[in-house]
């Protein structure tokens, strides 16, 4: 499992044609809504989208070149529910989700990327998903997830050494 989590990385090329199969889909969504949820509220909602001609409204509506040809994708929504003492924990919801839907993406032989930023920074954009997918007023979509097999080569980044980000006892403690 450790492998795994350290053979993760996003992935932003291009991708093979070839349709990622539903049940391979179906377990990539089990995945996230088997992560975490503050309070038990379950807060995240996924919906996979396979249809060539509902992912092509989509890439039209995206102005970042990311992932349009991805055979897949993965809609990320939230709702904003008060778990406790007045206080939402939709991110950290949906975050778990996404991290186990990479997770399950990378064991299953795909790739992916969190693209966020890019799709939820423009409104208009949203509206537009929103309205593609149908998405209720009270959900708010959080990020997409592009799935396919990888056509390029797989860039690793170069990650900070663990002695810069980890310690034991206390902040850079070296004991």
């Amino acid at each position: 499992m450790i492998d795994l989590i350290k053979s993760r990385h996003s992935y932003r090329g291009s991708f093979q044609p070839q349709p990622v199969p539903r049940a391979d889909l179906i377990k990539i969504l089990e995945a996230g809504l088997a992560a975490p949820s503050g309070c038990n509220k379950q807060t995240t909602s996924l919906i996979a989208v396979d249809d060539p001609q509902v992912l092509a409204q989509i890439w039209d509506v995206m102005t970042a070149p990311i992932s349009h040809t991805a055979p897949a994708l993965i809609a990320v929504l939230a709702q904003k529910i008060v778990s406790y003492r007045d206080k939402t924990y939709y991110m950290q919801d949906y975050s778990a989700a996404i991290e186990n839907m990479l997770l399950a993406i990378k064991a299953l032989g795909y790739e992916s990327c969190w693209v966020e930023g890019q799709v939820t920074e423009d409104p208009d954009m949203v509206q537009a998903i929103n309205g593609i997918l149908h998405i209720p007023a009270d959900y708010h979509l959080v990020c997409l997830l592009p799935v396919g097999i990888a056509t390029d080569e797989v860039k690793l980044v170069a990650k900070k050494p663990f002695e810069e980000r980890a310690w034991f006892n206390g902040f850079m403690k070296k004991d």
